[in-house]
């Protein structure tokens, strides 16, 4: 698994408990499901249809960097499945993994269109072909 972005978790984060709030963990995977789809598939048109049941395994507090991960499950016609973990940066330790997130490619219209994907292409591969 790569981990793409890091996150430092800071007092409008937390929950009334003092660590961080499970929403806005939720809204940072998001954030990094759909920036790495839109890279992956070449189109800003990207939405969130599924996310799969998620398994919170430990917190972070206030000060803790935390790191989101992203991994391709499979390419599907319109869509790309991706695998999510997140970890505290310092300890290694995880704080929440998400085992399918389902991302769909939109057409201008705003309707599932084919992205004609099938691998993980990376942006320094692609500069290099043009």
């Amino acid at each position: 698994m790569k981990f793409h972005t890091r996150k430092w978790v800071k007092p409008e984060d937390l929950n009334p408990n003092g660590t961080l709030f499970g929403g806005k963990l939720l809204a940072w995977i998001d954030e990094e499901a759909a920036l790495y789809s839109i890279i992956q598939l070449e189109n800003p048109h990207v939405v969130t249809k599924y996310m799969s049941e998620i398994n919170f395994m430990s917190s972070a507090k206030q000060g803790d960097i935390v790191e989101i991960g992203i991994d391709v499950v499979k390419f599907g016609t319109t869509s790309i499945t991706l695998r999510s973990e997140v970890r505290n940066k310092m300890t290694q330790e995880k704080i929440i993994t998400v085992d399918n997130i389902t991302m769909v490619n939109l057409d201008s219209l705003g309707r599932p269109s084919a992205h004609g994907k099938t691998k993980i292409e990376y942006v320094e591969d692609r500069l290099k072909k043009a």
